[in-house]
């Protein structure tokens, strides 16, 4: 199993906005060959700054379905509308990869 994670923090104001932008977006991931879930995480709130920490966070059967996945024309429509957020976003995501070592 394989776990790929981007963080994302998100502006004061456009946390509704980012969470539709998951919510609408057709990312055709149930068709992807690997492809087990998807969820988006909120994480706390930065008191001082007012940002809020996401994760976007998939499971995949294996690495190589990940990759594949990347590479694909499903990933490029997923992604094609990312520029026209900028304003919500305080940086680039920062992605984590992980593979399993440990299912129980």
């Amino acid at each position: 199993m394989y776990i790929a994670m981007n963080r994302f923090i998100i502006n004061e104001g456009h946390e509704s906005a980012f969470e539709d932008v998951w919510r609408n977006r057709d990312s055709s991931l149930k068709q992807v060959p690997g492809f087990r879930t998807f969820h988006l995480l909120k994480g706390p709130r930065n008191e001082e700054t007012g940002q809020t920490l996401y994760a976007s966070h998939t499971v995949w059967e294996t690495h190589e379905n990940f990759v594949d996945w990347t590479k694909s024309e499903n990933f490029r429509n997923a992604h094609k509308n990312a520029g026209y957020n900028k304003g919500m976003y305080a940086g680039h995501p920062n992605f984590e990869g992980f593979e399993s070592v440990l299912d129980a």
